[in-house]
């Protein structure tokens, strides 16, 4: 059955969203020196940014991934009023302001913080280091899989599960072996959408780990600090940062395509 034709209010809104979100990519586009962008992607401080930038996604997705399951699968099976909160307090860095989230970080892993002073005690720094980048990207981006993966768990058919526990499965080898099975696209979905938060992130970024070149100056600290002495390096790094964007929201939506052909 075919459906009714939509109100033309409504397509003229979607045309003006578009626009909005497209103008300012197609505006910059306009003003990056494409014949200089390999040049420019390859000076110290674009590969130093771009290095540090990889490494440490890498290293706060893998994190979410290991930290962010095991929450998920909790979620997932919790109810009450402290699933709730839980749920909540990590949904929470979704929605604060980078910099809130940053001075939360520092005021707490600083070398004066509430952690952090203690950890100094033992020789530990972490604010102002490659550590605190990485913490930082993780803090902000684990929700993004949380969220995700909570979704997908609760779609799960119990059935399956009751099923393998009742010819002897162990709670592990339940999880490992049919729960996990069945929302890895999520899971990988999760962990795409995570590296992406981690690949931008900026303002928590700054605020806890500072920007040191080599350091902890990211591929967005980089483009900041470029946008006002060298525009064109700012531009190339943007393009940069926009290509594997979109990368990973391709592979993402090519990981949801092929799941619901899946259980098609």
């Amino acid at each position: 059955m075919t459906r009714p034709p939509l109100p033309r209010w409504l397509l003229i809104a979607a045309a003006v969203a578009v626009l909005l979100a497209a103008l300012p990519l197609a505006g910059m586009a306009v003003r990056v020196p494409w014949t200089r962008v390999p040049e420019l992607l390859t000076s110290e401080a674009a590969r130093d940014a771009a290095w540090l930038s990889l490494r440490t996604c890498a290293v706060s997705t893998v994190l979410c991934v290991l930290l962010g399951t095991p929450l998920a699968v909790l979620l997932s099976r919790s109810r009450g009023p402290l699933a709730a909160v839980a749920r909540t307090l990590t949904a929470l860095p979704m929605v604060l302001p980078p910099v809130v989230a940053g001075l939360a970080l520092l005021i707490t892993f600083g070398r004066t913080g509430v952690v952090g002073r203690h950890l100094s005690v033992l020789g530990v720094e972490v604010g102002f280091t490659t550590a605190a980048v990485v913490i930082a990207q993780t803090f902000v981006a684990m929700p993004f899989l949380v969220v995700a993966l909570e979704g997908a768990l609760r779609s799960v058919d119990a059935r399956l599960e009751r099923t393998a526990a009742s010819l002897g499965a162990s709670p592990s080898r339940v999880l490992a072996t049919v729960t996990l099975p069945l929302v890895l696209p999520a899971l990988a979905a999760g962990a795409t959408m995570s590296f992406a938060r981690a690949l931008g992130e900026f303002g928590a970024t700054l605020t806890f780990a500072g920007s040191l070149q080599g350091t902890t100056r990211t591929l967005p600290l980089e483009i900041y600090l470029s946008r006002e002495t060298d525009t064109e390096t700012a531009l190339a790094l943007a393009v940069l940062l926009i290509a594997v964007a979109a990368v990973l929201m391709a592979a993402s939506a090519l990981v949801a395509r092929r799941a619901v052909v899946g259980r098609g």
